[in-house]
């Protein structure tokens, strides 16, 4: 016994009813889980008194972007903060692996505009120390990590790799070299294979990423390598051609676990979330819908405009490098092209867009943007491109993109047919964080809305993704299974205010939000934060594999 945590109220990810309970560590593992004072502690026992603190599985986060931020950042911040000791990266078809290196550049671009990562941030990063996804993911193993992680193959860097940049849809002969990739990876350990289809995922120059050019039988066929090795989870980004119908069949034909992204509940589509989720519960199969559970927020800058990439007129401003954006904003026949269609795409988006930070507009601060431009007699579209033209760029618009309808949200949360995830950690980093999404559950919903209980929550954080991604002996306190923990005080756990901060390679900036109530944690038996603390330079975070 190396280590004795003791007095611990103890929530184990099964759902089951909290309990007083002691636990038991010897190196890496859970040895025993047993009532208070039943367990002994030898001599050189490291004993650890948690004085009723809740005791929990680590908290596993399924839906990350950290592919490139893992070669940068051994911490992975800002999740490790928050309870979180494993994550899921590759989501959405993308990711960094495989690329040759003649595609490097349409992969940074990519996960510019797709991602809104940096890339300064990017190309002062990423060490392209590998090629294949094998490579990849042994790059990944080499490196210290102070948690565990996990990854997808991408759709979209697989089809630069066996298509090349041609938008096209791939010949009989490359969708099986494609297989042949998926087979490789998923026996070099991914989690699984994923791709998008989702219209508003415009990537270098403004193309749409190269997933989105597949067929579905090209999907069908990638798909069925998984149903082949009988192992790997399937992730799909909902667009034209595959939703829940699809969904189900694939899980069904092939035997594989499928989730897809995103369900979110817009106040303005009252309940249409909910019959979503009831028309695929009809359905055969494993299928999970992800879901958030904060509204979905960004702050952009007019030099990042990511999410109005979906609408045809702004596909042209990303496909420009980011200094040259604000000439087109200044061309007349741009915005007469620009500004009827952009005006009806988000004319159910410029009551939740304002002003968040500037230098030039102060006085225009928190204030919708369409009550702004009806004071100004001009347009929500106008308003956008002139503010920041006149502040040299410089000002961020806060976006309610998706996921505001608060009550509904708290009903999917406690709808077991949802998976919880799409905090989108290592993505949009200039412009959310959402990598608090535990520690928000923990406080929002549980302690002051109290639309589910601790153990659901719990449950949601731990068991339900060990079960959904099959990641084997992580997720639940129990004897045999790997000492991720975390042991936190329910009546303070949450979030701090957003926060920029400038920490990222190349000097780039990010949204940073740190916790409150999360005292400690183990990954694989090893202390990562004591006291309510990081533990400096440890990394016991190890390479999940399928």
């Amino acid at each position: 016994m190396d280590l004795l945590l003791r007095r611990a109220t103890l929530v184990d990810g099964t759902g089951g009813p909290a309990r007083p309970a002691d636990v038991a560590v010897e190196g890496d593992r859970i040895t025993a889980v047993r009532s208070p004072g039943e367990l002994t502690p030898l001599p050189d026992t490291e004993v650890v008194d948690l004085d009723g603190l809740v005791l929990a599985p680590g908290f596993i986060d399924v839906h990350t972007h950290y592919d490139a931020q893992i070669l940068w950042d051994a911490d992975l911040t800002p999740s490790s903060w928050h309870g979180v000791t494993s994550v899921v990266m590759g989501n959405c078809g993308f990711g960094v692996a495989p690329t040759r290196p003649e595609h490097r550049d349409i992969i940074v671009r990519t996960l510019e505009n797709v991602e809104g990562m940096s890339m300064e941030a990017l190309e002062a990063g990423i060490d392209w120390c590998f090629e294949t996804f094998p490579d990849y993911m042994a790059a990944i193993d080499r490196r210290r990590k102070r948690l565990n992680v996990g990854a997808f193959v991408g759709h979209s860097p697989l089809r630069l790799f066996a298509v090349g940049g041609e938008e096209r849809p791939a010949t009989e002969e490359e969708v099986e070299t494609l297989r042949g990739l998926v087979r490789e990876a998923i026996e070099a350990g991914a989690i699984g294979f994923s791709t998008s289809r989702q219209p508003a995922h415009q990537g270098a120059y403004g193309r749409p990423v190269p997933s989105r050019f597949a067929e579905t039988d090209e999907i069908y066929a990638v798909a069925s390598v998984l149903g082949e090795l009988g192992k790997g989870v399937m992730q799909i980004s909902i667009g034209p051609g595959m939703f829940v119908d699809q969904f189900s069949e694939i899980a069904v034909r092939y035997g594989v676990p499928v989730t897809w992204t995103a369900l979110v509940a817009r106040a303005d589509k009252p309940g249409a979330a909910l019959r979503t989720v009831e028309r695929g519960g009809k359905l055969p199969g494993e299928v999970y819908p992800q879901i958030a559970c904060r509204p979905i927020v960004m702050q952009i800058a007019m030099t990042d405009p990511t999410p109005l990439g979906e609408i045809d007129a702004w596909k042209e401003v990303l496909a420009r490098p980011r200094e040259e954006r604000a000439d087109l904003y200044r061309d007349e026949a741009w915005r007469e092209r620009a500004r009827p269609e952009t005006l009806e795409a988000w004319s159910h988006r410029w009551p939740k867009t304002s002003v968040e930070e500037t230098r030039a507009h102060a006085d225009a601060v928190g204030i919708p943007l369409d009550r702004l431009a009806k004071e100004r007699d001009t347009t929500p579209f106008d308003l956008l491109i002139d503010l920041a033209l006149s502040d040299g760029m410089a000002t961020r618009f806060r976006i309610v993109l998706d996921n505001d309808g608060d009550d509904e949200v708290g009903e999917l949360l406690a709808d077991e047919r949802t998976l919880l995830g799409l905090s989108d950690a290592g993505a949009h980093a200039t412009q959310l964080c959402d990598a608090c999404y535990s520690t928000h559950l923990l406080g929002h919903w549980v302690r002051e809305r109290g639309a589910i209980t601790l153990e659901q929550a719990v449950w949601r954080l731990t068991g339900h993704p060990h079960k959904a991604f099959r990641i084997a002996d992580r997720g639940l306190v129990r004897e045999g299974f790997h000492a991720d923990l975390v042991a936190f005080d329910p009546g303070t756990v949450g979030t701090t205010p957003v926060e920029r901060v400038d920490d990222q390679p190349g000097g780039a900036d990010r949204l940073v939000v740190r916790s409150t109530g999360v005292e400690h944690m183990w990954v694989n038996g090893v202390a990562t934060r004591t006291g309510g603390e990081d533990v400096a330079d440890v990394a016991p975070g190890r390479l999940l594999r399928s």
